[in-house]
């Protein structure tokens, strides 16, 4: 049964029907019960109490994380037979496809916050497999903040608005989060990775994912392999700038989720490769660290990624609360073939998340909504609960029994095809404490550093001093800077430069190593697609060759898969946006028509404010996005005060412009517009 099919059996259509109660009483419902026209409202106007009702408890409580996102329907398609690492049904034969949901997502801004705020940013996955639901609940980074689950109240307490005022929303520049990061150093290694990009990615579909944690694959014979799962975007990673991220939150707080509903309504459905790192049981201390400590990572150079097939996102939800809202993910969602490790923090998630959709829905009936169903029968002696929507006909609810005769049965003592769990020795004393083997926090934060280019080294710093100016403690501040300087002393130096009542120490360098990988980099790999980018035309209406020129490049940029908008001062025939709505955070890259150029020099108009036109050009190029005029448009760029250089696009030719602007989306930023602290 497709998608499609399956989700058809709950749907209410109310097409050319008439209103009803809940329980079918037919009824009219847009005006109260009354005593006189003028009188009050009665108590028993029951169509009153139930729509009311209704309304009062139409709201669940948001996850305490990740509660901003965005879903989509989609499938997975397996490249191979993969039964000689793992019995996993939805991995055994080459072109097996499975359906699947993901939801995208912050982690700490709520419902209402903005999309692109600075954040880790959730990717999780769901596959509706032929033997049960899977879910890799995983982020866009491969590590995660801290090493042990019983911290995660504490990150989370310590990462959420102040209590006393409720601010910041959605944001870690404040003191609770740097005193946190500077007192748990395992969140070092993930707060370089946030800032130097991650942390606002440029659309849900320009991100990675990451199951952070290691789990094993186990064939039916029961050999097992350490596995790290990922996900490979394959339009490539992308980021805004943090300028640009505000500016984004300020203008759009639902960019990203516009962005993916957009892309899929358009037929650009976008696709992730999915993959394992394998390596042996015998290898968990083999890297330099414990595998075990999901505040560490394997660099790809090392224990390369695997590839095992490909989802594709091609069906936008109907109704985003009982989709989106209502899928309630949980590691302990698994199937035959996979099984877990001893990870803390993945032990503490198996816990943690089933308890939290136990509170969202009130009651353990969750996994019956149709989200949430899977797409094979179930069968248990679970009974009765809030909410409950099935009708079990089996009186026999236990096992053994005979009056069901034995049904029903344990799955692999009848067909062998059951969940099995893999064979593992543990022994030693109680303890509560962390393996020395988690101990070391800097090596690879340093690594992280080491990897990014002097540009992207920038932002990082950049970042850090945006982010510690807002802290008010000096003793926080003066902590976070020990820290960093056991990073590097450099980054340390440039990041207190702008704080003044720190004092940066000698370096430390106990941690200090010369290790690189070349997968950190987001910036330095051209896109290798730029299907779904959006493209500005800047055009004015009191102009034919202006508006001539807009129509005839919005076909020819369209053919490359972009989304074009044509901006102008009204919403005449050919003109997507106006003037008044358009800013440069609208497009990945934008045109100048000739005849347009009074506009940008002028820049007055009742219709926009006040110098709006050239600001876009202005603000684009601040935000490193590829830029360009056509003919003698280009005059608009010298009022504009922005020189030729890098992707900066003058010519008479479309043809050229077109091919400078597809090999200038590519490359998406031009980061060598921004000044580099002197000496770097």
């Amino acid at each position: 049964m497709s998608t499609q099919e399956f989700l058809a059996q709950f749907e209410l259509n109310d097409t050319d029907v008439y209103m009803t109660t809940d329980s079918g009483t037919p009824i009219d419902e847009s005006v109260s019960l009354k005593a006189g026209l003028r009188g009050p409202t009665l108590l028993e106007d029951f169509i009153f109490r139930q729509k009311l009702q209704r309304f009062d408890h139409e709201r669940i409580p948001e996850r305490p994380v990740h509660a901003r996102g965005a879903g989509a329907y989609g499938v997975f398609t397996s490249y191979g037979n993969f039964s000689n690492i793992t019995a996993a049904s939805f991995l055994s034969e080459a072109g097996k496809q499975t359906p699947m949901f993901t939801r995208m997502s912050t982690v700490i801004g709520e419902r209402g916050s903005t999309d692109s705020a600075r954040d880790v940013h959730g990717l999780a996955t769901r596959f509706y497999t032929d033997e049960g639901n899977f879910d890799i609940v995983g982020i866009n980074v491969p590590i995660f903040f801290i090493n042990d689950a019983i911290l995660f109240p504490d990150l989370i307490h310590a990462l959420k608005p102040q209590p006393n005022n409720q601010i910041p929303q959605a944001a870690t520049a404040h003191d609770t989060a740097y005193d946190f990061f500077s007192q748990e150093t395992s969140a070092l290694n993930l707060v370089m990775m946030v800032m130097a990009g991650y942390g606002v990615p440029r659309s849900y579909r320009h991100m990675d994912g990451w199951g952070v944690h290691t789990y094993r694959l186990v064939t039916n014979e029961g050999a097992t392999k350490l596995v790290k799962w990922s996900w490979k975007s394959l339009q490539g990673k992308a980021s805004f700038l943090w300028e640009e991220a505000q500016a984004v939150g300020g203008k759009n707080s639902d960019f990203h989720r516009q962005d993916l509903w957009n892309a899929i309504e358009a037929g650009i459905y976008p696709e992730w490769e999915l993959g394992v790192q394998i390596f042996d049981e015998d290898q968990q201390l083999a890297f330099g660290f414990d595998v075990l400590d999901d505040t560490k990572f394997i660099p790809e150079e090392v224990v390369p990624i695997t590839p095992l097939g490909r989802m594709t996102l091609n069906a936008n939800p109907q109704n985003y609360f009982a989709e989106t809202e209502q899928i309630g993910f949980q590691p302990g969602h698994i199937v035959r073939g996979i099984d877990f490790s001893d990870d803390p923090v993945l032990q503490g998630r198996l816990y943690s998340y089933l308890d939290a959709q136990l509170n969202r829905y009130g009651g353990p009936n969750f996994e019956q909504a149709p989200i949430n169903r899977p797409r094979v029968p179930i069968h248990n002696n679970n009974r009765d609960g809030k909410a409950q929507t099935y009708i079990p006909t089996n009186i026999a609810a236990y096992s053994p029994n005979t009056l069901n005769f034995g049904s029903p049965m344990e799955a692999n003592q009848t067909t062998g095809k059951g969940f099995f769990t893999a064979p593992r020795y543990v022994s030693g004393e109680l303890t509560r404490e962390l393996s020395p083997t988690f101990a070391d926090h800097w090596s690879q934060p340093r690594l992280v550093w080491n990897s990014l280019s002097p540009a992207e080294q920038q932002i990082v710093v950049n970042a850090l001093r945006f982010e510690t100016s807002h802290v008010v403690s000096t003793a926080v501040k003066q902590n976070f800077i020990n820290q960093l300087n056991r990073i590097d002393n450099d980054l340390a130096v440039r990041v207190a430069q702008v704080l003044v009542d720190v004092t940066v120490p000698p370096p430390d360098t106990t941690y200090y190593n010369n290790n690189q990988t070349a997968y950190i980099s987001i910036f330095s790999n051209p896109l290798p697609i730029i299907q779904g980018l959006n493209f500005g035309i800047l055009a004015s209406i009191y102009s034919n060759q202006s508006m001539s020129q807009a129509a005839t490049l919005s076909q020819q940029f369209a053919d490359l898969g972009l989304f074009v908008s044509v901006v102008a001062e009204t919403l005449i025939q050919g003109v997507n946006l106006t003037y008044s709505a358009a800013d440069a955070i609208d497009f990945d890259g934008l045109l100048v028509t000739p005849g347009s150029e009074s506009i940008f020099i002028n820049g007055t108009s009742p219709l926009y404010p006040l110098g709006r036109p050239l600001q876009i050009v202005q603000n684009a190029y601040d935000f490193g996005k590829p830029v360009g005029a056509l003919g003698s448009a280009s005059t608009v760029f010298q009022t504009a005060k922005i020189i030729d250089g890098p992707g900066v696009y003058f010519s008479n030719s479309t043809t050229t412009l077109l091919t400078d602007f597809e090999a200038g989306l590519k490359t998406f930023k031009f980061l060598d517009r921004f000044p580099l602290d002197p000496g770097y």
